[in-house]
């Protein structure tokens, strides 16, 4: 589809560039959930609130879940040195150590029923938001966070990935003994994040080694029969599974076709590891990628941008996520510093723009997870297994940073 010129009001580049508008943005990201999020009789977070922060699920844990809340309050506590974000912190990491984690197996549980498992299954997604979780608390000031660190970054290497391919498989039995025959990009790319985060934390150059290899091998090898665009689905030869849940295009984790969202989440994170180590593929693949995901998803007629397209660019799902735009406008403000290119600015106000009068709840706080493409609410549920509002926080911590106002 064409994509017509991003074009914005000269007092929307004050207000959503401001730091002050983005710190006050994370402050009411956080506010609907902090206090009431805390389960303080049986451990952990509630993980499941409607549009208005009441629970509609007191019982369910998800692994997921627990990581993002541990990030987002790790995150909360490196920028305001708040001890209320910093004790939400301990309280995060002390059920996923004595809930999730199982002690004889050093796995972490997919699903509880408040501290009882029900889904032993091992995901390697899982995992990689456990080490960001460890990463994130250990810059918050958690000491003890860095042991944890290293063992989930070992246990990774023991059990999910495969030297041959380089890369990390995607789930395993609670026992480690069976391997999924399913491979997926998505798995890879929260490894590279929360690799990405332990290298930060720790300055271990292992682990800055390890988030360009999966950089690497995601957005400029396996790709190539995707014309260098993110593919999802892989067999277990790393060979494209084009046809992969193409009955199932709401699937939650895995939905077929290109998940534009991860073509601009890739684009931020080979630009943060630029900073660190510049190599002659990432701006250009980070570009192409970008620029790729505008072209393909961009709601010419309701603004916003969809969610997934077939090979042959016609849409899956045309409906709008919340997450899609976060990740997109931190990609576009980095980019834009990076590139010194306008038009990119252009992007990120444009996408702040749209979000701000369609998915932000500025009634009760926070963003609506999912609308209709011409911006109807499609459920209450603001905030069912994996929204901690982790991509709106995390996405305006980094666009402070491109503005010099965090570190």
């Amino acid at each position: 589809m064409p994509v017509i010129p991003a074009k914005t009001t000269p007092e929307s580049h004050s207000k959503y560039a401001d730091p002050a508008f983005l710190h006050a943005h994370i402050k009411e990201c956080i506010g609907f959930y902090y206090p009431r999020c805390m389960d303080y009789e049986h451990g952990g977070m509630y993980h499941f609130f409607r549009d208005d922060g009441s629970v509609f699920d007191a019982r369910t844990r998800h692994l997921v879940s627990t990581c993002r809340f541990i990030f987002v309050f790790s995150l909360c506590a490196h920028l305001y040195r708040d001890p209320d974000y910093l004790k939400a912190v301990e309280h995060g990491l002390a059920f996923l150590r004595e809930a999730h984690r199982n002690p004889t197996t050093g796995g972490y549980a997919w699903e509880l029923d408040r501290r009882e498992v029900t889904d032993p299954t091992l995901h390697c997604y899982g995992h990689a938001f456990v080490l960001l979780a460890y990463a994130m608390a250990l810059k918050a000031g958690i000491a003890s966070a860095r042991d944890d660190i290293y063992k989930t970054f070992d246990l990774m290497e023991q059990h999910f990935w495969d030297p041959k391919a380089q890369l990390y498989n995607d789930v395993m039995s609670p026992d480690w003994k069976t391997t999924d025959p399913y491979r997926g990009q998505n798995a890879n790319m929260h490894s590279c994040e929360a690799t990405l985060a332990a290298y930060e934390a720790t300055k271990d150059p292992k682990f800055l080694d390890r988030a360009i290899l999966l950089a690497r091998r995601v957005t400029c090898e396996i790709n190539k029969p995707a014309d260098g665009l993110i593919w999802e689905h892989y067999n277990t030869r790393w060979e494209p599974e084009w046809d992969y849940n193409l009955h199932d295009p709401g699937n939650l984790f895995r939905p077929p076709g290109y998940n534009i969202g991860h073509f601009t989440e890739w684009t931020k994170f080979i630009l943060i590891l630029e900073r660190y180590r510049k190599e002659d593929w990432m701006f250009p693949t980070a570009k192409f990628l970008f620029d790729s995901a505008m072209e393909k998803s961009w709601d010419n007629t309701f603004g916003g941008m969809l969610y997934t397209v077939g090979r042959d660019g016609k849409v899956m799902d045309d409906r709008k996520y919340h997450w899609v735009h976060n990740e997109t406008f931190a990609a576009a403000a980095i980019l834009a510093e990076r590139s010194k290119e306008d038009k990119y600015w252009e992007w990120y106000h444009r996408i702040w723009e749209w979000s701000d009068r369609t998915m932000i709840d500025h009634t009760y706080g926070a963003w609506f997870r999912i609308l209709t493409r011409d911006g109807k609410k499609i459920t209450d549920e603001k905030s069912p297994a994996g929204k901690t509002e982790y991509h709106p926080i995390g996405a305006c911590f980094e666009v402070l940073r491109v503005l010099g106002e965090a570190e």
